[in-house]
């Protein structure tokens, strides 16, 4: 008799059915795993062997065959112990196949039996309800992140005991019931707009930024407040939909980034400059998601910018167009989401100061030049709104205000508004302006006579691109959903091509 378990192997963002065999023949004692599995799976012999034990089971003395099918599948990861040690229960006779079948099982072994935690249980609960399974049964920390997904019965597991008993039928574990929380409220954490002396172009502009997801670049002497700026941005962005929350867990589970936790904020990713280009876009021998793909939902802060190295700066025109990346590599291709609002900051020239009326520039034109042509062409052209953000005198700065954020306030519910009609228009709760194609643009942001014909004059004399033409269209259409307006007119574009020529 050969016996089978189901389980899933994670690859990439999605996943593949995996069939674990087991087969039991005379001869010397032994246990053999093949199908193509990595060193966690080939120790997961040692494992198996003392969970059974310790579990007070029987580890049949005989010659044991786990094949793992498909087998040219690659495997990887600590959470196919658990199907293993039940194949080897199943063909010894001590569970009958009946009792694993229509189910999937992932879990960590340890010696003593007990199940531990693994990693990307969201994406081996999708998976096994894509593929029409019924129950699933995981090490209990992870079903809480599982429970994202409807539709399929979770069964929390402590330890292979606890599992055989239970489909013995002698303690029955109950399925997970996930409880609906109240929602969350955003929480008011420095720094707010409120807390920003001035800037209010800058301010505006992270309003319309938050409410269309859209790029923006902060260039300005360093001190003006451009950093605090871009922080103050994660404060105005809506909570988390469900189905954003499910992406953001599971490429944060898939990054080994949190176990059975759930990614209820949006993300706030900011790199160093000095981070390689892997960590950037993702990749190893076994492909994970890199800082675009975990800033995915949220936003992807790079601090100077021109301090990048090419490099990494390249490779976000890709992702930035078409909101996913793809990983290539010589034994997989993987794409992972990348849908991130990139809030960049950058000095003028080398010592930060070309421009401001304070301070001399110690800089020569070919420093300057040299220093601005770091950031491409095709790159700057992915950038919605390009803001300077000026000195603010001093005098101003301690001034006292009250700490009742009007402001921030005001900007939220603005924003919310812009958001609601953006769900409504587009009948989705993950598609916002920003990311329109242009065919959306003439369905959805129809111009004015009016509109049209200063945004065709301003396109001739400003030498905008076809991408950034379509771009100042979007960015109108954010500003018109904030004014809780359905058409844009010519002021809605007059201010957005104030965003574009900086």
């Amino acid at each position: 008799m050969v016996a089978r378990v189901m389980t899933v192997a994670p690859i990439g963002f999605d996943g593949s059915i995996i069939e674990v065999e087991s087969d039991a023949t005379k001869g010397l004692p032994s246990l053999q795993i093949v199908g193509l599995g990595n060193k966690a799976i080939d120790e997961a012999r040692e494992r198996v062997r003392s969970a059974i034990t310790n579990s007070l089971l029987e580890f049949p003395k005989k010659r044991l065959t786990i094949n793992l099918a498909p087998a040219e599948l690659p495997k990887d990861g600590a959470h196919y112990d658990v199907p293993i040690a039940l194949a080897i229960l199943c063909v010894s006779g001590q569970i009958n196949q009946k009792e694993l079948d229509n189910a999937i099982f992932a879990g960590e072994l340890a010696l003593d039996g007990s199940i531990r935690p693994i990693k990307g249980a969201i994406n081996i609960t999708q998976i096994a309800k894509q593929a029409g399974f019924k129950h699933i049964y995981l090490p209990t920390p992870n079903i809480q992140q599982a429970g994202l997904i409807d539709g399929i019965e979770i069964f929390g597991l402590n330890s292979l005991k606890q599992l055989y008993l239970h489909l013995k039928q002698e303690v029955v574990i109950k399925p997970y019931v996930q409880t609906k929380s109240d929602k969350n409220q955003r929480s008011v954490t420095p720094p707010v707009l409120d807390d920003i002396k001035g800037q209010e172009q800058a301010k505006r502009a992270l309003v319309i930024a938050a409410a269309g997801h859209h790029n923006i670049l902060l260039s300005g002497t360093p001190g003006t407040g451009k950093t605090m700026l871009a922080k103050a941005l994660s404060n105005l962005l809506p909570e988390l939909t469900t189905e954003e929350q499910i992406a953001v867990t599971k490429i944060h589970s898939l990054a080994g980034k949190v176990n059975g936790e759930i990614i209820s904020a949006r993300p706030f990713r900011s790199p160093h400059h000095t981070a390689s280009h892997i960590s950037m876009v993702g990749g190893g021998s076994h492909p994970k998601p890199g800082e675009i793909s975990l800033a995915h939902a949220g936003v992807l802060f790079m601090d100077e910018l021109p301090e990048y190295p090419r490099i990494t700066l390249e490779a976000l025109r890709q992702p930035l167009e078409d909101r996913k990346i793809d990983i290539s590599r010589a034994n997989a291709h993987i794409t992972y989401p990348a849908d991130f609002m990139l809030v960049a900051t950058m000095n003028p020239c080398p010592c930060g100061y070309f421009g401001d009326s304070t301070k001399e520039c110690t800089c020569s034109n070919s420093q300057i030049l040299a220093y601005q042509k770091r950031l491409s062409g095709p790159l700057m052209d992915r950038i919605d709104m390009v803001i300077n953000v000026s000195r603010v005198p001093n005098e101003s700065l301690l001034s006292i205000d009250t700490l009742n954020y009007i402001q921030h306030t005001t900007a939220i519910d603005s924003i919310d508004t812009a958001i609601n009609m953006q769900k409504k228009r587009y009948n989705s709760s993950i598609k916002y302006n920003a990311s329109l194609t242009n065919q959306d643009i003439k369905k959805y942001a129809p111009l004015s006579s009016e509109a049209n014909s200063l945004l065709l004059v301003a396109a001739d004399r400003l030498k905008l691109s076809t991408r950034s033409y379509f771009r100042v269209i979007k960015v109108a259409r954010t500003i018109a959903d904030l004014n809780n307006e359905i058409d844009i007119s010519k002021e809605h574009i007059a201010e957005a091509l104030q965003y574009r020529n900086q």
